[in-house]
């Protein structure tokens, strides 16, 4: 057996999946009376379970193999299956360099595997974080990594990420959903090299769909294989694989909003340095900004008076909130109401 399959559930490895007309017979012409499906309407049949056009277009667009590319009900799902495929419940554990993304904790406990976190350095990176607890405990089946991360915003060192990667007995998930917005490459073109890594996307982010839920992950056919044995037949629904093939293929769009974002980020980053309430501006290479400030809550709960959300993560990091950047408009009207209550 391969390493891959030693650290599969046994129970996974003798799974047999779902399987679907749809799945053995990929004819563009042909008479479905299979499915017990309604014959009439615009949405009466089921949706490709392989999503065959929407990987057909990831794949012209980043030059990765389509047996190495998995499409999931967002990335919360790639979690999720990671997760029902390499822990044991009741035994195994994952490990998060913390403070992270709260849905690593969150999936870990809804399958009742234990979570290791490590505390980030000073600068919120692992350049000076002591892993050995991670390399050490042999129960550790998943380490997740968020580049850029949530909530910080910063890139995580990609030579330290390798390391581990290239250290670790397990499964590295790689975390890029904010990708988009940072000039750091992606750990995507390492999938051949090392069987052991994960690459989770999202198109909630700079694709602009994080209505329609569609995620991605980019690894060994190996792991492909096994999320597609392990997710739900029809994950992805016909609607939004169409809406995100024409996203996809909407390039126009997609680099103009992203570029609007960024200078608005510069912008933002710029004017909430002119303001006194605000005490520090950490480093970002994502679509949102977190700052200190004087006092996070009273300030958060002024701005909910006022009809504007922020996200308080003074529990993770004190007296900080984590800022997405908006339109123009929406972030102009973000810095007068925090200069109005400074007054």
């Amino acid at each position: 057996m391969t390493r891959i399959d030693n650290w599969t559930r046994p129970n996974i490895r003798s799974l047999v999946p779902y399987s679907s007309a749809k799945d053995e017979y990929s004819g563009a012409d042909a008479l479905f009376l299979d499915a017990n499906e309604n014959p009439f309407g615009t949405y009466n049949r089921y949706p490709d379970p392989q999503q065959r056009k929407l990987k057909a277009v990831l794949v012209k667009q980043t030059n990765i193999s389509p047996k190495q590319v998995f499409i999931g009900n967002g990335s919360d799902e790639v979690i999720d299956l990671l997760l029902r495929i390499f822990c044991e419940p009741g035994m195994d554990k994952i490990a998060t360099f913390s403070p992270t993304y709260g849905m690593y904790d969150v999936s870990a406990n809804i399958h009742n595997v234990g979570i290791v976190k490590v505390p980030l350095d000073a600068n919120f990176d692992i350049v000076n974080t002591d892993i050995s607890p991670i390399l050490s405990d042999d129960k550790i089946k998943i380490l997740f990594l968020c580049s850029p991360n949530n909530p910080t915003g910063n890139d995580l060192n990609s030579e330290k990420m390798m390391e581990l990667i290239e250290s670790f007995n397990g499964i590295v998930c790689v975390d890029e959903a904010y990708i988009e917005f940072s000039e750091q490459d992606s750990m995507a073109k390492w999938i051949e090299k090392h069987d052991n890594l994960v690459v989770a996307r999202t198109m909630s982010k700079a694709r602009g769909l994080a209505g329609a839920r569609v995620g991605y992950a980019f690894t060994n056919e190996k792991i492909i294989e096994l999320l597609n044995k392990v997710k739900p037949p029809y994950n992805i629904s016909a609607l939004n694989q169409n809406e995100a093939i024409r996203i996809l293929e909407n390039k126009d769009r997609f680099e103009q909003q992203r570029n609007t974002i960024l200078n608005e980020r510069s912008r933002l980053i710029e004017q909430l340095g002119t303001l006194s309430s605000v005490e520090q501006i950490y480093p970002t290479a994502s679509n949102f900004i977190l700052i200190k400030v004087k006092d996070a809550d009273n300030l958060y709960a002024a701005l909910l008076e006022r009809n504007i959300i922020v996200r308080n993560r003074s529990k993770q990091i004190p007296n900080t909130l984590r800022i997405s950047v908006g339109t123009p408009q929406e972030n102009q009207q973000l810095l007068k109401a925090i200069k109005e209550i400074e007054l």
